[in-house]
C-alpha cells in the first residue's frame, strides 16, 4: 500500500532513511522539497492497525463487486454451518477428541 505525502503529513509519520539509488527520489524530492541526496521514506506500518485496516478497505472499495460479495458470503456461511453440523454429529458419535 502507497499513501500520500498529505496522508504522511497528516499521520505524522516518522521518516526513515530512504533507500539510495530509488530513480523516483529526485522528483519527488524537488516536488515536496526534500533533499535529493538524502532520500527518505516513510512506513505504513508505522499506522496504528485500525486505521491501516480502514485505509486499505477505502482503497478496495470502489473495485468490489457487492453481488460477488454477497454471493461468496453466503457460500461461506453454508460451509460454517456444514462444518458446525458435522462437528456436532462427530462429537455426538464419540469421534471427538475431547470425549
Amino acid at each position: 500500500m502507497v499513501l500520500t505525502y498529505e496522508q504522511v503529513r497528516a499521520y505524522e509519520l516518522p521518516a526513515t532513511e530512504g533507500k539510495r539509488g530509488d530513480p523516483r527520489w529526485p522528483a519527488f524530492a524537488r516536488r515536496y522539497g526534500f533533499a535529493p541526496r538524502r532520500p527518505v521514506q516513510w512506513e505504513v506500518e508505522a499506522l496504528e492497525p485500525a486505521e491501516l485496516r480502514r485505509l486499505v478497505l477505502a482503497a478496495f472499495d470502489p473495485y468490489v463487486d457487492r453481488d460477488v460479495l454477497a454471493r461468496q458470503n453466503a457460500r461461506e456461511e453454508e460451509q460454517r454451518r456444514a462444518l458446525a453440523a458435522f462437528w456436532d454429529g462427530w462429537d455426538a458419535a464419540g469421534g471427538g477428541v475431547y470425549s
